[in-house]
Formats: C-alpha cells, structure tokens, sequence
C-alpha cells in the first residue's frame, strides 16, 4: 500500500497498547496479555488483524463547508480505534444525503486499499429505463466487477415494500449482494410493527437485509408510536418488540448498530440492551456511521461498559460481517484490486 498512514491512537487504545507493552517486559516478549474483544494476530493471507470491522463508514467530499474525509484519513481512524476493515457505504438517492455519494466514486476511491476498504453499491429503484430486476442485475454486475461487495446505504424516498425496491432486492438477491437499509419515516418507509420489512423478507428469503437507523431500532421497544420511528425514544424497552421479533423469524436479516440509533437502543435500557446483544450475538453488527473527519463515535465506550462474553464481542465486532460476504472474500478482494 502506498503512503500508508501513519497510526494516531485514542486515549483508551493507547492505554491498552501500554497494558501490552506492560506484560511483555514482565512476561518475556515472547508473550502477551490479552485484550478484551481483541483478535488474534493474522495468519498470512488472512484478514487485516484489528478488534472491529465496521459495516457503516461513508467517505465525503468538501461540500457545503463540511471538511473532506477522504480513504487516507479514514484508514487514519480505523488505525487509532482498532478497526481491521470498513464497509464504505454509497449514497446514491436524492433523500440519502445533501450530495450524491455515487458507486463510481466509491470504487475509485477505495480501489488502492481494498484490502481494509470494503466497497458498496447503489441505484435509486426510481431510475428510468432499469429494465426490471434483469436490468439492475445487469447494472449492478458492472459494479460487482469493479470490485463491489454490498448495497447500500439504501436511502431511497419510498416505502420499504414499494414493488420498485421489491425489483432492485431481487436483483441483489440474485448477485447475492447484502443489502445495508435506512428505515425510518423519510426513507423505506413502513409503521409501527414493521409489516413492509416483514413482508420484504417473506418474499425475498434468499436475500440478505441488514437494518439501519430510527425507524428500525426504534423498533426494538413494543410500545413504539409512528413518531417514534423518526426518534430516538429513551424510555425502557418495552416488551413485544418487532425488531427482536423478526431477528427470531427471518435468518436472513442482520442489525446494524451503527449511528446515534444504534447506541440509543442498546443505552436506553442497557439491562435489555447487554441481553438483546448476547441473545443474537449471531445477526448484530458492529458499525459506527462515521462520515465526518473528528466525529464523536458513541459505540467504542458503549461496548466497552457492558461486558459482553468474549465470544458475543468476536461475532459482533467482527466475525459475521466477515460471514455475510463469505469465508473467501479476502481472495476476491485480492483479484480486484
């Protein structure tokens, strides 16, 4: 890799890095203390060695006096909060963001670090001249050539049932594309309970739906108002919710902890929140929403406060994003880049 960045560590990295230097002069350097939640050290040819792999990151360009947050200082960030690799996340719908964050954009970017730099794809279902599930197969494949691996974030201005986004779903069914959705009262719109995300994933099962944001992790409570799927609730989590309902049903759905939504659920009420993680260690995700250059991040320290089992942190930090793109994703990645 070329000019790689130089490592800047946070205070709580920091402090772990000297625990290890600690036990090595006490221990011998041929041994170490383990860290909580830490990996192992990488065997050749396998994954980057790192805590985290993060399944929500955006890179952004100097719009509108928002500082640029291009793949070096990104890379930069992972360094100093353990993150092994990232999900960099487009954003092509005129609802997702305050500028287009196309596919292209995206695949140049982080062509020369695709080895952390894990790149995703996008069209709006309102696109003309798609040509139905066929069509945005055929489009989408071009970008899974260049080296795609996901698609998302999905921010279309439309219901989440919508037979449009019904079509782009089968599409990424078809490539096997995990699909990274926003849902909340602007952006695949569904209420209370859910039931257009239920019906999506009854009649996609083959499809893999990770879920993001307000209307989602609102969700999680049984007490959730229409309001409420645009908020971010902080009363107790109240039993009934569809969020743990339909991660019991439907094996094809993943939730992703990323953003102000994701650590409200689990801190709102962490006695359910610590429960909610350990019950399905198996389909949560670690992610951050990162997208600004200095962004406060809240779930490093959340995670931190709740001692989970060892085994809960692997899967949720790291290792089912790294099964949602499949065991040899590392060699394919190799081939793109």
């Amino acid at each position: 890799m070329k000019n790689k960045p130089q490592a800047h560590f946070s205070r709580r990295t920091f402090g772990q890095r000297c625990v290890l230097a600690a036990g090595g002069l006490v221990l011998g350097s041929s041994e170490r203390v383990p860290v909580r939640g830490a990996e192992p050290a990488p065997e050749k040819g396998s994954p980057p060695a790192g805590k985290y792999v993060d399944v929500h990151v955006h890179l952004g360009q100097p719009w509108n006096k928002r500082g640029p947050l291009s793949a070096e200082m990104l890379l930069r960030w992972m360094d100093a909060h353990e993150i092994a690799q990232a999900w960099v996340l487009s954003l092509v719908s005129p609802e997702a963001w305050f500028y287009p964050i196309t596919s292209q954009w995206v695949l140049q970017q982080t062509e020369p670090f695709r080895d952390r730099l894990i790149p995703f794809c996008g069209v709006d279902p309102r696109t003309i001249n798609l040509g139905g599930t066929k069509g945005i197969v055929d489009l989408l494949s071009r970008y899974v050539d260049a080296g795609a691996r996901g698609f998302g974030e999905h921010k279309w201005g439309g219901p989440i049932d919508d037979p449009r986004n019904l079509e782009v779903f089968r599409a990424c069914e078809d490539l096997k594309l995990p699909i990274l959705f926003h849902l909340d009262n602007s952006r695949n719109t569904d209420r209370p309970g859910l039931p257009g995300l239920e019906k999506v994933l009854r009649e996609i099962p083959n499809g893999t739906f990770i879920a993001h944001a307000q209307g989602w992790w609102a969700s999680i409570s049984g007490d959730v108002k229409p309001a409420d799927l645009q908020s971010y609730p902080r009363s107790p989590v109240a039993p009934g919710g569809a969020v743990d309902r339909l991660l019991a049903k439907y094996p094809n759905l993943y939730g992703d902890l990323s953003a102000g939504s994701g650590a409200n659920a689990i801190s709102r009420d962490k006695s359910f929140g610590r429960k909610f993680l350990i019950r399905h260690a198996d389909r949560l995700l670690f992610g951050t929403d990162y997208l600004a250059n200095g962004q406060a991040v809240p779930q490093f320290e959340l995670f931190d406060s709740l001692d989970l089992p060892a085994e809960v942190e692997a899967k949720v930090f790291r290792e089912n994003a790294r099964k949602l793109l499949g065991a040899s994703d590392q060699e394919s990645l190799s081939r793109r880049r």
